[in-house]
């Protein structure tokens, strides 16, 4: 992976989104981003707004681990064809398999009462969590063995603009009607965002890059199916390395935004402000941010755009930090949220293209579960035992200048990274074009 600048015009930045790899990472996209909707931001306004104590809005945050445990039934994704179905195609078949899951799963949580039935609502959103995981798994695999190694900083923008699509329209969706006709109907009338996915599969078909899976008719190679992936992944060069990275470089992030709609509710914030500032201002600041980041991406980088995003995130923390100093001001919620969400656009274009370029294609269902799963594992366990505690103990301004500083280890590491060489020696096939000649990052 050569790390050259390269002199490119923002229209050369743009045009590769418009290549068919990207389009169909877009559309994917927008069916990924609106089943976590439901158990993140959405959950937390419709249990703040029924009177929970913040310790236990935060204990919901649960539903996200089951995203985390995606590993351990990823390989299936990748090993097993499904009876019947399963003629249609790997990748499509698991594409209709698992929308029908999630469908199922948010028609369940919307008639949830979780006033009067505290567990059941917990398990319809851990429910929730394990169909949108299925989806993501068969989602990410698709998007990856479609792409062209060149195109996965674009196809990851595109996809992060389809998914940022998908989960603010839900999350709106459901803010508006719900305060018209209820949770329920709020809900309900999210399920038809799978459709793109499912659309997108039936017409175009099988990945060009996919690789059909091994017939598996002992328990050795059913063994090899479910083991080979993660061993693969650890034989290389500094595997634990990449891991810790992994673990560590989201932190920060997550801490922040999980507890961010306590914070605005406590500021007094209206359902309408918050669809206005932090949804819809936040939507448009992160389309931007991403546009900005395939511009680094093109110029820059792989390596020089990771670096850049991970100092905007860190810092993006401190502006949640001074909002909760100013207390309710629809001009600091702006501010903030499009700070942020810039941010965050620039890194889900380079961040998520390395990760994409660390698969192997033999493995791109069960591999990228397994990336993707650590990339929030330990903000997620942190948030689900501690965010709201430490909110209520010590407050929103001390909280989000914590977040700020448990973000710049991430930053150090993938420095380091750069300069010892291991980001170039950690790429696997899904980052490496048929001859082996041309990386992620080399081409724009």
């Amino acid at each position: 992976m050569t790390e050259t600048v390269r002199n490119v015009t923002w229209w050369d930045s743009l045009r590769p989104y418009l290549e068919k790899g990207p389009l169909i990472a877009f559309t994917l996209g927008l069916s990924s981003g609106f089943p976590i909707a439901m158990i993140g931001a959405t959950l937390t306004s419709r249990l703040a707004q029924d009177g929970l104590e913040k310790s236990t809005i935060t204990a919901f945050t649960l539903g996200f681990l089951v995203y985390n445990l995606k590993p351990l039934w990823a390989w299936a994704v990748d090993s097993i064809t499904l009876p019947l179905l399963g003629r249609i195609g790997q990748r499509v078949s698991w594409l209709i398999f698992a929308g029908i899951l999630v469908v199922a799963a948010v028609a369940n949580l919307a008639f949830a009462t979780p006033t009067t039935d505290l567990t059941g609502t917990i398990v319809a959103a851990i429910l929730v969590g394990f169909a949108g995981a299925t989806f993501d798994i068969v989602i990410d695999a698709y998007r990856i063995e479609h792409l062209k190694p060149y195109q996965l900083g674009f196809g990851s923008g595109m996809s992060q603009y389809g998914y940022r699509i998908g989960n603010v329209g839900a999350a709106s969706i459901a803010l508006v009607v719900a305060a018209r006709y209820g949770w329920a109907v709020g809900y309900l009338a999210c399920a038809a965002f799978v459709l793109p996915a499912i659309i997108t599969g039936l017409v175009i078909g099988e990945p060009e890059r996919h690789r059909e899976p091994t017939k598996r008719r002992g328990l050795g190679e059913m063994l090899n199916a479910v083991a080979g992936p993660f061993a693969e992944f650890f034989r290389r060069e500094g595997a634990f390395i990449i891991l810790a990275f992994i673990l560590i470089h989201k932190i920060g992030d997550t801490l922040a935004n999980i507890v961010l709609r306590l914070m605005l509710n406590d500021l007094g914030f209206s359902n309408d402000e918050i669809a206005i500032y932090d949804v819809g201002v936040g939507f448009w600041a992160y389309l931007v941010g991403v546009f900005v980041g395939g511009g680094l991406y093109a110029k820059l980088g792989l390596k020089k755009s990771v670096l850049i995003s991970l100092f905007l995130m860190a810092i993006s923390n401190a502006s949640f930090a001074l909002l909760a100093g100013a207390g309710h001001s629809n001009w600091g919620l702006a501010g903030t949220i499009g700070f942020e969400n810039f941010a965050s656009g620039i890194g889900s274009v380079a961040v998520v293209a390395y990760f994409s370029a660390l698969c192997d294609l033999r493995f791109t269902a069960a591999q990228y579960a397994l990336i993707s799963a650590a990339a929030s594992v330990v903000g997620r366990l942190l948030t689900a035992t501690t965010a709201g505690g430490l909110v209520e103990r010590f407050g929103y301004v001390e909280f989000y200048w914590g977040t700020t500083l448990i973000a710049f280890p991430g930053f150090l590491l993938f420095w380091w990274m750069s300069r010892s060489g291991l980001v170039d020696r950690s790429i696997g096939s899904a980052g490496i074009d048929g001859e082996g000649d041309a990386r992620a990052g080399d081409r724009a």
